[in-house]
């Protein structure tokens, strides 16, 4: 089970939670460092990580890429068309699979590269929009993403064709969109309010909104309907979004607001709990945090294992899919990488 962050400082952290301690009445982990070093020449903007493979966008153009099990750098990927920052990243990791298919990567022109992984080579780059994604978000199907951007617009990509389907204004800008683990409804972050939406037309069926009235800035969609939404506040809220009700929160989470929050570990297909259900946080002073989230309901609720980068944190992804393919990146992909490491000498 592995944790990166980005910050902005350039660095790049990697961790392996390791378990320290487990018997009937308790359970302590470690966050046992990777790597860490200023893999960008600038603030790293985005992370990204499924199975071994993890990666990296940043305010320099960028995109890197790490090997987790061996915990190296595979280089840098050239991209985008349109030099500009990296502004979201996402894996697509069919559900049979432990090893990523393909890295969606989006950027503040607007544009949005498609990556295979096996090895990382670039497959089509295209430009739907002229304005800088906020984020982007996969179809558990792979087959299409939703894009939100600063001018407040709002966007349905195909993938397959490489094509805007569908694009609106929505009158307000969303920071975030997340699609749930079924692909059925999608949640879009404005503000301090989250918007759960139908997939197949876009209609709202509610609207969530943080009691603390502060902004929301990272979310991770969790089994049976949970949303985690971290931000301002600095506390964790999980919200039960078949019912539009918070299920639960644990304040004070962190000192300083939280830049994000994933979802590490889900129940077995068999619904048994033996294993901690475990999300990850990430907060702007630089200290990480993994929870065992059905200890929430209990006060004074302490995280199963923590650490502190000493740095100021802007986020956060994590992996527990376990694979034994190793990432590479391909030949035609790492000669331009060669190119653009000598063009800018």
């Amino acid at each position: 089970m592995s944790i990166i962050a980005g910050s902005y400082e350039r660095f790049i952290w990697g961790f392996k939670l390791k378990p320290t301690k487990h018997d009937a009445d308790n359970q302590t982990l470690t966050l046992s460092p990777l790597f860490s070093y200023p893999s960008h020449i600038s603030p790293i903007t985005t992370v990204a990580c499924s199975g071994p493979a993890a990666a990296s966008g940043g305010s320099d153009d960028t995109i890197h890429l790490y090997d987790l099990p061996s915990a190296s750098s595979l280089g840098s990927l050239l991209d985008h068309n349109h030099a500009a920052s990296i502004t979201a990243l996402s894996f697509y990791t069919p559900s049979s699979l432990s090893f990523p298919r393909n890295l969606i990567s989006a950027a503040a022109d607007g544009s949005v590269a498609i990556f295979d992984t096996d090895p990382f080579v670039l497959l089509k780059s295209f430009r739907p929009h002229k304005k800088a994604v906020n984020d982007l978000a996969i179809h558990p199907s792979g087959k299409l993403a939703l894009a939100v951007y600063r001018d407040e617009f709002f966007a349905m990509l195909n993938l397959v064709r490489g094509k805007r389907s569908f694009c609106c204004r929505l009158g307000h800008e969303a920071s975030l969109v997340k699609f749930d683990p079924s692909g059925e409804r999608f949640f879009m972050v404005v503000s301090n309010k989250v918007g759960v939406h139908q997939s197949e037309d876009a209609k709202l069926l509610l609207e969530l909104e943080n009691p603390s009235r502060k902004r929301i800035l990272c979310a991770s969609p969790g089994e049976s309907g949970t949303l985690f939404t971290g931000g301002e506040d600095r506390a964790i809220t999980a919200w039960d979004t078949n019912s539009g009700k918070l299920a639960y929160s644990i304040e004070d989470a962190h000192p300083a607001r939280i830049k994000g929050i994933v979802v590490l570990t889900r129940n077995d297909s068999d619904g048994s709990l033996e294993d901690p259900y475990l999300i990850g946080s990430a907060s702007s002073d630089g200290i990480i945090r993994v929870w065992d989230v059905r200890m929430a309901a209990k006060e004074n609720t302490k995280p199963l294992a923590e650490t502190n980068t000493k740095s100021r944190l802007t986020c956060l992804a994590g992996s527990a899919l376990k694979s034994m393919r190793r990432p590479q990146i391909g030949k035609q992909q790492a000669q331009k990488v060669d190119e653009g490491h000598e063009n800018s000498e």
